[in-house]
């Protein structure tokens, strides 16, 4: 039987209420030197689901542990039969106006950096520049032998090539890059090995169940001892990966906001938290700073 991931979190106390009140936000951004920390909830007007708000892939979806990848071929080849499908609905995505916002903050010199928990790139496309992808980025693949990196869409002509007459139609697009499909669906799927070595080809993200590379935890806790303060946006902050960075802002006194319509596990430790869609309540932010958006991305 397939081991479901702890992703789930509840609150053991009361947690004070979301606002609506952008103000603190406003005045944290003003004032420069912020680190900007987002999840999934940013990418949601881009058309690729969270996991754990209303809707949630996590109410339907188990993701891809690294456990189950590296040890079963089957799970290989259901991963990539449902990543590829997947693969194509990321290509589509464009960001929305809450990378935008981001982007004009950057450009304006607000903000120090920008660590996301996301892997669809969005910031980048944004126009975001000082970007730590913290779980990575499909847009690459690594050899699990070898380690070569090379391109998800060299990989994807690869598989369209081995697989052709692959159509299925998902029932769902997954924040991770994976479609729902039944095993029916991903049949006898042809998975591709490294053209260097022949090794097992993995997309360069962190999967549930496998640690964040610790260099790059360093890079991003560098980043928030050089800030002045920490924004969180659409995270719920449920796994460790994005909350040790807001504990640790709180305990160096630096101011935490969040904005996300619901509550996370962070709220204990914030300034703030903003309940507002976040692409309108950013454009506002951005419309209080005189900071325009760039709407031709």
């Amino acid at each position: 039987m397939r081991m479901r991931p702890t992703l789930s979190w509840a609150p053991a106390e009361d947690l004070p209420p979301g606002t609506t009140d952008l103000a603190p936000v406003v005045d944290t951004l003003s004032a420069g030197g912020v680190l900007v920390l987002s999840g999934a909830g940013l990418s949601t007007e881009s058309g690729i689901p969270d996991y754990r708000g209303e809707g949630g892939s996590l109410g339907r979806h188990t993701p891809m542990t690294y456990q189950e990848f590296t040890a079963s071929a089957q799970a290989r080849r259901r991963y990539w039969a449902r990543s590829h499908l997947g693969w194509r609905t990321f290509g589509r995505a464009r960001p929305n106006a809450g990378h935008r916002a981001v982007a004009a903050f950057e450009r304006h010199g607000l903000l120090s950096g920008v660590i996301t928990q996301n892997v669809d790139g969005l910031h980048q496309a944004a126009g975001s520049s000082n970007v730590v992808q913290l779980h990575g980025s499909l847009e690459r693949i690594v050899c699990m032998s070898c380690g070569a990196v090379s391109s998800r869409r060299e990989l994807a002509l690869r598989l369209e090539e081995a697989n052709a007459g692959f159509e299925p139609v998902a029932a769902g697009i997954n924040p991770d890059g994976d479609a729902d499909l039944t095993d029916a669906q991903v049949g006898d799927f042809r998975v591709m090995p490294c053209v260097i070595c022949g090794g097992i080809l993995k997309p360069d993200v962190v999967f549930f169940g496998e640690s964040v590379p610790p260099p790059r935890v360093e890079q991003c806790r560098q980043l928030v001892r050089e800030a002045t303060s920490l924004l969180v946006l659409g995270s719920s902050l449920t796994v460790m990966s994005g909350l040790r960075f807001v504990r640790q802002a709180s305990q160096a006194s630096k101011p935490v906001l969040i904005v996300n319509r619901d509550a996370t596990r962070g709220d204990r430790y914030a300034l703030t938290r903003v309940a507002l869609p976040l692409g309108a309540a950013l454009t506002s932010v951005a419309d209080h700073l005189n900071r325009p958006l760039d709407d031709n991305r």
